[in-house]
């Protein structure tokens, strides 16, 4: 392996599903550093790698860098803050992931295991693909965004910046997303979601809560 170190900043649950991931692809847990600013974390294991506190040591970090939280909006922070350049943001892909040779992966993407990546899609910098999840075929996902598990996106959907696909949702092809959006866990989008909102049901509407 010839990055000596990946520092995996949140000690969250989603940071044990990384490090399952980084550890099948070969790493060592002596290669791996996890941070965290939760002071009640620090000299914790999980999954054999010890929890360090804060987040931003007195010196900068070195090596390789991989935001571990389901937040888009937090995982930018993070890598912003980072002190380390965006080449140095780690993608890292499960063994058992599935991602066509066509595909581009951004900086800093995740795609778990039993995910799909399909033929000439795109994923931005970032961005999870979680567990089961299908981008399918001429795809664009941006960059801070989440697929939760079991979420499909049909061919040649387009998602943009920071958006969050809920589990089990379902979007039918050619369907355009905007940035911010939301949609909720098992709906099912046949329509274009403009930006910042929140869509849910089946079939998926606009959420107005408070009404």
């Amino acid at each position: 392996m010839p990055i000596k170190t990946v520092h995996l900043l949140g000690a969250g649950g989603h940071c044990r599903v990384v490090i399952d991931a980084l550890l099948c692809c070969g790493w060592t847990t002596a290669a791996i550093r996890v941070r965290d600013d939760r002071a009640a974390l620090a000299g914790l294991s999980i999954l054999g790698c010890r929890v360090e506190t804060p987040v931003r040591p007195g010196r900068p970090l070195s090596g390789k860098v991989h935001a571990a939280v389901g937040s888009g909006a937090i995982r930018e922070s993070l890598l912003l803050d980072s002190t380390l350049a965006r080449r140095d943001w780690l993608a890292i892909v499960h063994p058992r992931a599935s991602v066509a040779a066509s595909a581009t992966l951004g900086e800093g993407v995740f795609v778990a295991a039993q995910a799909v990546v399909g033929p000439c899609a795109r994923i931005g910098a970032a961005t999870i693909v979680n567990h089961g999840a299908v981008v399918d075929h001429d795809c664009s996902v941006g960059d801070f965004c989440h697929v939760a598990p079991l979420a499909s996106l049909g061919g040649g959907v387009q998602v943009g910046r920071g958006v969050l696909i809920g589990a089990g949702a379902r979007v039918l092809p050619e369907i355009r997303i905007g940035d911010g959006v939301v949609i909720g866990a098992g709906a099912v989008v046949i329509g274009h979601v403009p930006p910042g909102q929140t869509w849910q049901g089946v079939p998926a509407q606009p959420s107005h809560k408070g009404q």
